[in-house]
């Protein structure tokens, strides 16, 4: 379907900017039918790559074919457009149509076809997505999730052969990116079209057929999902991660000297399946169960106190819709506050209180120990509320990154020096030195984030409130960024982090609020927060990976700790119940 030889790509180079190579001598092919996941970090050139493959750009060197034609033919670039849709990470950006049904409609509406085809089209592409019953909704009124599909659906009703999904679920909660997977798996079944997908959700990887790990603009290697996984030390060293299920049952294969079958633990029921064997037979020495110690100080003052808020959005010509309901929470002097719910669930609109940019009409917000319904104080507490929002690239504006992320400290008034200092702190934390002089435009999504963030903290505020601040960042970036925000907190920062991933949020934050429909569900420690997978499922989240293996064996060890956060955590546990059962 999709072939390339010896392909290279540079930025920069036609604008006489200094040239960035972003991809380099790069071959390698894509079967009809398949589906091959391209996983790296930011910036190894998986959005490149994605690009180069629909003509969106074209090589510097080399040749890019899909079903044979060349991407630099020009008599052949409509039709391979047509062939290979794209679904880009930010829904919105593809979104044009003032209804659902408008927006799947324009793209046969383009190809010049009879007003029968494309409403049969609209209609086949919206069934197949599960879209129907709302094609005369304003996509604006849609969850992300249901944008997601949107795009997928106005690319379907071209009649693809191949669709590029790029990071499209990254924003998404757990629910609507299982949909939107499940629908993935399901046209590559009943439709027979390719699915080329970018993703750092290494969970995705495994349903591909073929696997390419992507470094520095070329391929690291390849491979089926189990052949791929299984090289854990590759994988790490490409800052990538290991779904846990995987490296659970390898540990506990290593810790007990049975061999395991890569084949059988690429599933979580496969992986479960081994290692209930595998400590069914093993009589483990003694060892210390997990032990979740709590960071934070609860005698620290309160920085955020809120009261019965409640919050509703006004509509064009319908009744109010309401975002929020009597929210009431307190958030104290250098905790780490972590805020999940579904899309929807009203967390945006919530932390948007917290730094004036939405005014409290019903119930209060006091920060740092302002009222924030008088504007006078909105003023005031600016300064000390950083705040990154879900979406980066709506932050970034000037020319080079190094220029945004000193323009905070700039509007601090402060000295040419002091600004200098901010910029390099702020960069150094974020890993960001190397692109100072670039043009955020031109940076993967992932650089983007992080250069937002890095804008955010320059100004050194008191607190900072984080949007997803993870979303579309690789393994080990994710893993930096929430070990550098722990420094934060440890040197007096207030934290607020809006997030769907469970995982990081069980293993980092000290407390978590869940959001539902605009109230709150629900506030504790982690361990309170995921000790029941019906309150988990009602949030719409998911079960932390490692709990949720612990949960899938508990029954039959039931003095196991399942309060584990990571995966050596919970081989330990798992070893140690085990023990016990085997001397009791």
């Amino acid at each position: 379907m999709i072939e390339f030889q010896n392909v290279s790509f540079s930025y920069g180079a036609m604008q006489g900017q200094r040239p960035i190579e972003a991809v380099r001598q790069l071959s390698f092919s894509i079967e009809k039918g398949s589906h091959v996941a391209l996983i790296g970090r930011n910036g190894s050139g998986k959005s490149t790559i994605a690009r180069l493959m629909n003509g969106l750009l074209l090589p510097d060197e080399g040749l890019v074919m899909v079903d044979g034609k060349l991407t630099a033919d020009d008599d052949s670039i409509y039709e391979i457009r047509r062939q290979c849709g794209m679904v880009f990470q930010n829904p919105d950006n593809q979104i044009i149509g003032t209804t659902v049904r408008d927006d799947v409609a324009f793209g046969p509406s383009n190809l010049g076809l009879p007003a029968e085809e494309i409403m049969r089209r609209v209609d086949e592409s919206l069934a197949m997505t599960g879209l129907l019953d709302l094609k005369e909704r304003p996509p604006h009124e849609l969850s992300g999730g249901q944008k997601q599909k949107l795009a997928i659906a106005s690319v379907l009703a071209m009649r693809p052969d191949c669709i590029i999904l790029d990071e499209a679920t990254a924003m998404l909660d757990p629910v609507a990116r299982r949909d939107v997977m499940a629908l993935v798996g399901k046209l590559k079944r009943q439709h027979g079209i390719t699915i080329v997908q970018i993703t750092h959700h290494m969970e995705e990887a495994l349903t591909a057929d073929y696997v390419h790990v992507i470094s520095e603009g070329g391929i690291a290697f390849g491979g089926t999902p189990a052949s791929v996984f299984d090289q854990v030390d590759r994988i790490k060293s490409e800052g990538l991660s290991v779904p846990a299920h995987l490296e659970i049952a390898r540990l506990i294969a290593a810790r007990t000297g049975v061999d395991y079958d890569r084949e059988e633990i690429i599933s979580f029921e496969g992986a479960v399946r081994f290692v209930r064997g595998v400590i069914a037979k093993y009589a483990a020495g003694p060892i210390n169960a997990c032990v979740c110690k709590p960071r934070f100080d609860k005698s620290q003052p309160a920085v955020i106190e809120v009261t019965d808020l409640s919050y509703a959005y006004p509509t064009a010509g319908g009744p109010p819709v309401e975002a929020l309901h009597a929210v009431s929470m307190t958030v104290r002097q250098g905790e780490i506050l972590g805020i999940a719910g579904h899309t929807g669930s009203g967390k945006s609109t919530l932390i948007q209180h917290l730094n004036g940019l939405i005014p409290a009409h019903k119930g209060h917000v006091v920060v740092l120990g302002r009222d924030l319904s008088e504007k006078k104080e909105v003023r005031q507490i600016r300064p000390q509320v950083g705040l990154l929002f879900q979406y980066p690239e709506d932050q970034l504006f000037e020319e080079t990154v190094a220029l945004d992320i000193a323009f905070a400290p700039k509007q601090q008034k402060r000295s040419p020096k002091e600004v200098e200092r901010a910029v390099l702190r702020a960069a150094r934390r974020l890993g960001i030195e190397s692109i100072l002089d670039r043009s955020p435009f031109e940076l993967s999504g992932g650089q983007r984030r992080r250069v937002a963030i890095a804008g955010v903290l320059a100004a050194e505020p008191a607190i900072v409130i984080l949007d997803e601040p993870a979303a579309g960042l690789d393994p080990a970036g994710r893993d930096d960024l929430f070990k550098d925000l722990l420094t934060l907190s440890d040197e007096g920062a207030t934290l607020i982090i809006v997030s769907h991933d469970m995982e990081m949020m069980t293993r980092y934050a000290d407390r978590i609020l869940v959001l539902n429909e605009g109230e709150v569900a629900g506030i504790g420690m982690p361990s309170q927060i995921i000790a029941s997978a019906q309150f988990l499922d009602q949030a719409h989240l998911d079960m932390p990976a490692p709990k949720r293996f612990l949960d899938a064996l508990a029954d039959e060890y039931k003095d196991l700790d399942t309060s584990c956060f990571n995966v050596m955590d919970a081989v330990t546990a798992l070893l140690t119940a085990k023990r016990r059962v085997h001397h009791g």
